[in-house]
Parts: structure tokens; sequence; C-alpha cells
């Protein structure tokens, strides 16, 4: 009986430390879903992308809630976070950049954490030029950079990741799927395809190539059409930012280590980290030694 109680009393702490909650904040023309899990210091997550759900990053708020209040959300156009119209006058990154204010405001955050992973990387670090006195220290996680850089490098380092054979298949996906063919059957074998180029361990394949089927292509192409239009370049803004910045990406990443060594030039506060056989994804590749730096810059050590 005892061992029962002592199971259920586990199962309920466990619970406690995934309790997550949601709702939606509304505004005006989008209404922004968000889900929070655990308590205390707050942490928000930006997923990449541009034109994915945050899904693929619930396993990681869960991990970092253990200690944290972790918060995910769905960016405008992408998942419940739906929009009446989507073209250029109703997503650019001013309008996500407020998305993210009006959220913290919601939640009644003073200043919270930002984990910015990928594309995520450049949107942190855009509202960290708007709103830096609301961010307590900030994480560049594998992140496409401070400026337009990864538009001439990270397609190019992409490719240069896959076989012959995965090359071949992705060019036959990505042909049927241009003629119509919008089955997940066909999304799926496309991110079969493309998945190994974002990874080192290849065990994980599988997750990326879901992840993958998720994408809005409409929604890509109108952030990176904004990207280009506002002349993307936070180098000068973000000299002035003073709060911590943990830049950590894998040093086989398709992102190049130079956008990783100009984001740290441009933050005067900021530590780099490059771990070793990883990729896009560091809690995929090298969970121990993701988990290990990102815990130890969130608690000061």
């Amino acid at each position: 009986m005892r061992s029962i109680l002592t199971l259920f009393i586990f199962l309920v702490m466990i619970s406690a430390s995934f309790a997550q909650t949601s709702g939606f904040v509304d505004n005006g023309d989008c209404k922004t879903y968000f889900r929070t899990f655990g308590n205390k210091k707050p942490i928000l997550i930006i997923n990449g992308g541009p034109g994915m759900n945050s899904d693929g990053f619930e396993a990681l708020a869960k991990t970092l809630s253990k200690n944290n209040q972790t918060i995910i959300y769905d960016q405008r156009g992408t998942g419940k976070s739906v929009l009446d119209k989507v073209d250029g006058t109703t997503i650019t990154m001013k309008l996500m950049a407020e998305d993210i204010e009006r959220l913290r405001i919601h939640l009644k955050i003073d200043k919270w954490i930002i984990l910015g992973h990928s594309f995520g990387g450049m949107m942190a670090s855009y509202y960290a030029t708007i709103h830096p006195e609301h961010i307590e220290s900030l994480i560049l996680s594998s992140s496409g950079g401070i400026d337009l850089e990864t538009l001439s490098s990270s397609g190019r380092n992409l490719m240069a990741r896959l076989s012959t054979q995965e090359t071949d298949s992705l060019e036959f996906w990505n042909n049927r799927i241009a003629h119509g063919d919008t089955t997940y059957h066909a999304k799926l074998h496309r991110g079969l395809a493309l998945a190994p180029a974002y990874l080192y361990d290849r065990k994980n394949i599988r997750v990326i190539a879901e992840r993958l089927t998720q994408s809005n292509m409409k929604v890509n192409g109108i952030v990176w059409s904004d990207l280009q239009k506002i002349k993307f370049d936070c180098r000068a803004q973000v000299q002035s930012f003073t709060a911590p910045v943990l830049i950590i990406q894998g040093k086989q990443d398709i992102i190049a280590e130079s956008i990783a060594i100009k984001e740290q030039r441009a933050f005067k506060n900021s530590r780099m980290v490059l771990i070793d056989q990883c990729s896009h994804y560091g809690w995929l590749d090298q969970p121990n030694k993701y988990y290990l730096e990102i815990n130890k810059f969130i608690s000061g050590a």
C-alpha cells in the first residue's frame, strides 16, 4: 500500500512539473495561441521556421520547465494563431514583435529570458532592439543571425549535407508538391529527404521530418520577403544591449559559424558555445551538453 502511495505522489509531482496552461491573446487582427509549462523564472521560447507552429518545441519547453516557467506560442498565421488574411500587410517582423510584447503584458511578466532558435533567434534579436528593457537575458540557439547573411550561406550548407540520393529524393518531392500534391505523404517524404541536413544523429530523422510537414511555405515566403524589405540588420542597435547573451550552436550546424561569431562581436555581454558532433538541434543531437549549457546560463553559474 505504501509503495502505491509513493508511486502516486511521484506521478503527481511529475504531472505538476509539466503543468500546462493555454490561452489566446487578442491582438486585433490575430489571436495569439500560447502555452505555458511549470513556474518560477519565465522563459519565452521563439521557435524556428518561419511558417511553423510551436508544437515541435513542446519537448524543449517541458524539459526546461523543471525549474522555470516556459512559454511557447504559435506565430501569427501558424498553428492556432489564425489570420483571416495572410499577406505582407498582416505578417511583418514589426507585427510579430508586437505579438510578443502583448503576450508579455498579458502574462504580467516584467522581464523574461528569451530563447530564440533558428529564425526564432532572428526574431529574438529584432525584439531586443525594440524592447531591451523587458529582457533579462537572451539565448540564441542555432540562430539565423542578426542580419541577412544566412540567406547566402544556410541553403548552400544545407544541400552540402545531403547525399546524392537524398538530394534526388528532395527534388522529386519538391516537384510533386509544386505541381499540387499537398498530401501528408508527399510532405513527409520531402521531410525525410531534407531532415538529415539538420541532424548529426540520424536516429532523429523522423522527428524532424514530421516537423517539416507542418511548414506553411506561404507564411515562410512572406516573412523572408519582409526581412529583405526592411533590410534586416540588428548589428548597430544591439551594440547597446547590456543583458547577458548565450550564443549556442553545433559545430556541424547548417548555420555558419561566422554568423555566431558576428553575434558575439555585436552583443558585448555575450558568450559563445559550439558543441561538437551536433548540427541544428542541440537538444536532439547532444541533449546533455545542450541542456547543461542552457541551465548554467539561466542559473547564472
